[in-house]
């Protein structure tokens, strides 16, 4: 037989005190955590906003007490880049970050595969001398090597001096790199071996497809560093204005026009644009590739 429900069809449970109290902590915590969440995005966001809506006001609203611009000023962004050298200097940015970024992956991917899965006599010694090169500032050898690049080689006033030293290798990108290749079980590898696959292709074929994430992550580091880098140009480049960089272009770009704070910043947005779009389309790569990194020791 049927049993029959004493409950109305339609009418909910009541809910307990202990589930209700449940429910609003839960509801709190929510709000607690994506308020300090919105906080923090506004606290970093803002700046960005300021400099955007500045770079778009005429010269005399400026730096005024005016947060939005009375007539949006698109013209200041064609001014800026009619400026004689602005795109010369993007160019030597480009090719300085892009070869740069590629060299320093190329070399460093091999040392940090050695370092993370051979064993050999010295490894601990060489990955010592690694994290040591990691500790020592580049001012302590600027001059040096300024002498040998430039008295030596001759190659003063221009970006060779910072380009080619990326084609041995980087000690923070090895670093990242063989901490990564650690967290990549040997199974794989000797299943390669056992395939016939030498060290190289075991590397290309097996290694490398499985670091993507984090080779990512040490890409974005050197593209950073290279598109941000004043002091490298200053010391090589200086003395040769159609070698110059971005970030060193811009402030001789502020010195020229220092009471045009909209042109300023129209510049200034135009040197941040490329590192915010390549953040934005990669940030997956380099956040899983930062997280995975330095899980084994």
């Amino acid at each position: 037989m049927t049993q029959v429900l004493d409950k109305p069809v339609g009418v909910r449970a009541p809910v307990s005190p202990a589930a209700r109290t449940a429910r609003r902590r839960a509801a709190l915590e929510w709000v607690a955590v994506h308020s300090l969440g919105v906080a923090a995005a506004l606290f970093f966001a803002l700046p960005f906003v300021f400099v955007f809506l500045t770079s778009l006001m005429s010269d005399s609203q400026a730096l005024s007490r005016d947060l939005i611009p009375h007539t949006w000023e698109w013209g200041n962004y064609k001014s800026v880049l009619d400026t004689p050298g602005f795109l010369t200097w993007w160019r030597n940015t480009l090719f300085y970050a892009g070869l740069g970024t590629v060299l320093t992956v190329v070399s460093s991917v091999p040392v940090a595969y050695a370092l993370a899965k051979f064993r050999f006599r010295g490894r601990n010694l060489s990955l010592m001398l690694v994290v040591s090169m990691m500790m020592l500032p580049p001012q302590v050898i600027i001059i040096p090597m300024y002498l040998f690049w430039a008295k030596q080689l001759d190659l003063a006033g221009t970006l060779w001096p910072l380009i080619i030293p990326m084609a041995f290798g980087d000690a923070f990108s090895v670093f990242l790199l063989r901490q990564f290749l650690m967290t990549i079980p040997n199974e794989y590898l000797d299943a390669a071996k056992v395939d016939g696959c030498g060290d190289l292709r075991t590397l290309v074929k097996v290694v490398l497809p499985m670091a993507r994430p984090g080779i990512a992550a040490v890409a974005l580091f050197q593209f950073f560093y290279a598109w941000n880098d004043y002091f490298g140009p200053q010391i090589y480049a200086s003395e040769n204005p159609g070698a110059w960089t971005l970030s060193y272009g811009l402030e001789s770009f502020k010195g020229a026009h220092h009471t045009d704070w909209n042109l300023t910043m129209a510049a200034t947005v135009l040197v941040m644009a490329p590192v915010i779009l390549v953040f934005f389309f990669a940030q997956r790569a380099f956040v899983e590739g930062v997280t995975l990194t330095g899980v084994k020791g």
